[in-house]
């Protein structure tokens, strides 16, 4: 059933828009062996509140097949590009990449023609493991809001299954954690706030209302990108693209249905909290109880957090030797300045 909904599924990695000058300019700084690059946040979208995205830091996550390959040639080309851990060499900063945090190696800060850049550097294997099975919901939850795709994966690349695969792990998370009723805007506000859930840095140093800043100018992108996967909820969700409203069944048989479908790392997590008072269930004892739990969503929820928390705690700590120190603090102290000012409008 899952296979043949994901199929139909058309996603923005099918096609690629015309990239503006800046973005084919910043691409050209890069080793050409990436297999998959994107753009996401204000850098690449306006979001509520901005009157445009020139001024803001360009975000971009390059996805490669062999990080220490990738590495080699990247320092040839951008040495000035990496703290102090580039004398350690390729080899290292590689390694460093793979084994710590969510796998992701993050040059911060980095000056062109154009303003400021901060890229994520992450391995096929890495990304595919966690749009399947959320296993740090790092990159994954970036892809469950609008991106915008400047290097394309092959046709037949496992990434181009991933990313719909990811997409059906959301909706089904998102729906989990939604009324039997509700509007459009909310749906995708639990979808673009899945991978913010938990995350240290929404109490200090984000935007208090980044995921509603996010949402709101973007509405017509979160219904493309997810439009394909109602006809296959239609025995247990329905909405009205005229009137923007959505009705879900809510009953344990839906709610089964939806947990069967959760990613791995979410489903283990719920086992796990679920067994925590040193009885055992099993996967399927579990989500049957749950399901029949006024308490389920808030268990999906918890989850979550702590799958998102985990990530972005570790992968801060790494950001601080591979962006250095210096380049930390300005960036912390970006983040809070832009926190001060959504709490300045907010109770302006």
């Amino acid at each position: 059933m899952a296979t043949s909904r994901l199929s139909s599924v058309r996603l923005f990695c099918d096609t690629r828009p015309a990239l503006t000058e800046k973005f084919q300019y910043i691409l050209s700084l890069f080793p050409q062996d990436l297999v998959f690059a994107f753009s996401y946040g204000s850098g690449a979208f306006q979001q509520h509140g901005q009157k445009s995205t020139e001024e803001n830091v360009v975000d971009l996550i390059l996805v490669v097949e062999d990080a220490e390959a990738f590495h080699q040639l990247n320092l040839k080309r951008n040495w000035k590009h990496y703290s102090s851990l580039k004398y350690l060499g390729p080899h290292t900063l590689a390694s460093f990449q793979e084994n710590w945090g969510a796998r992701v190696y993050f040059n911060t800060l980095v000056p062109y023609k154009h303003g400021m850049l901060k890229y994520g550097v992450v391995s096929s294997s890495t990304i595919i493991a966690d749009l399947l099975d959320w296993e740090w919901m790092y990159i994954s939850g970036r892809l469950h809001k609008p991106v915008m795709p400047l290097v394309l994966p092959d046709a037949n690349h496992p990434i181009r299954s991933a990313l719909k695969h990811n997409l059906q792990n959301a909706i089904h998370t998102a729906l989990l954690l939604l009324p039997d009723t509700f509007q459009e805007e909310n749906l995708y506000q639990t979808l673009a706030g899945l991978s913010y859930s938990g995350d240290f840095r929404m109490s200090f140093g984000e935007d208090r209302n980044k995921v509603k800043n996010i949402v709101r100018p973007q509405i017509e992108r979160f219904r493309n990108l997810y439009a394909s996967f109602w006809p296959g909820l239609a025995a247990y969700a329905e909405f009205n693209s005229t009137t923007g409203r959505c009705e879900q069944d809510t009953s344990p048989a839906a709610r089964i249905f939806h947990l069967n479908l959760l990613p791995k790392k979410i489903q283990q997590t719920i086992v796990h909290e679920w067994n925590r008072n040193g009885r055992w269930q099993d996967v399927e004892d579990v989500f049957r109880a749950a399901a029949h739990d006024t308490e389920c969503p808030e268990l999906v929820k918890e989850a979550v957090q702590k799958t998102v928390k985990a990530s972005s705690w570790t992968q801060s700590l790494k950001g601080i030797p591979t962006a250095g120190f210096i380049k930390s603090i300005r960036y912390g102290f970006a983040k809070i300045k832009k926190m001060w000012k959504s709490l300045q409008k907010t109770h302006g």
